[in-house]
């Protein structure tokens, strides 16, 4: 799906990370490990087409992406630290701008993407209202309601608690099985079941990533049992 090749980001004159090659495939999720500083975050966004990479190339199904190629917008779905929400939007409102703004059908309904996330009882509340948990749940169903192929997540199990880590843990199973990936970083243990785990480190300047592109040995963690709904984090 993704293939990321010899990859580089300086800052400056301190290197982030060199050489790194990694590739994704379908039904997968591959967690990016590392100290704060190392480039997790920079990582991402260059895969994003947010950043462009100081050396290094991105194939997507095979054909390279240049910096300021447009073609992998309708492919990713992005959650950095920057939400992406607006405050003074619903719920409601801030999904529906974001079907407006794909290119893409949506996946599935609002209400049902609010109920999964736990947060249909505040759909027509203003973000600025809701809990950090709340409104990260708000970030996280945009997810399920703009479709896309790969999913590039900033820590994405932040500000969630127990429940709403396990949701999160089941969309990306479910993802993963309908043929998705997703790449991302988290500083908290993921729980997920059926689908490929795979964990790549970035450390000090370097790629901790062994030299096959197919990094690290798949792993399959058992789900963790469901909770009843948290009414607010």
């Amino acid at each position: 799906m993704l293939e990321i090749i010899d990859l580089a980001s300086h800052r400056g004159d301190r290197i982030l990370f060199e050489g790194l090659c990694l590739r994704i495939h379908k039904g997968e999720a591959v967690q990016i490990n590392g100290p704060n500083g190392s480039g997790k975050t920079t990582l991402l966004r260059i895969v994003c087409g947010l950043l462009a990479p100081t050396a290094g190339a991105i194939r997507w199904q095979g054909d390279p992406i240049p910096f300021g190629d447009e073609r992998l917008r309708s492919e990713i779905q992005y959650l950095g630290h920057a939400k992406g929400i607006k405050a003074e939007l619903t719920p409601e409102e801030n999904l529906a701008f974001a079907i407006a703004l794909s290119e893409r059908p949506p996946e599935r309904g609002i209400d049902e993407a609010l109920d999964r996330l736990g947060i249909g009882a505040f759909g027509d509340s203003p973000v600025r209202q809701l809990s950090a948990g709340q409104r990260q749940r708000v970030a996280l169903a945009r997810l399920l309601v703009c479709k896309a192929a790969l999913w590039v997540l900033d820590e994405p199990f932040t500000a969630l608690d127990m429940h709403g880590i396990e949701v999160m843990g089941a969309m990306l199973v479910d993802h993963g099985k309908k043929g998705g990936a997703a790449l991302l970083t988290s500083h908290q243990p993921i729980s997920l079941g059926g689908i490929p785990l795979r964990s790549v480190s970035i450390e000090g300047g370097e790629s901790a990533i062994p030299p096959s592109l197919d990094a690290g040995e798949p792993r399959v963690i058992e789900p963790a049992a469901s909770k009843p709904e948290a009414a607010r984090t």
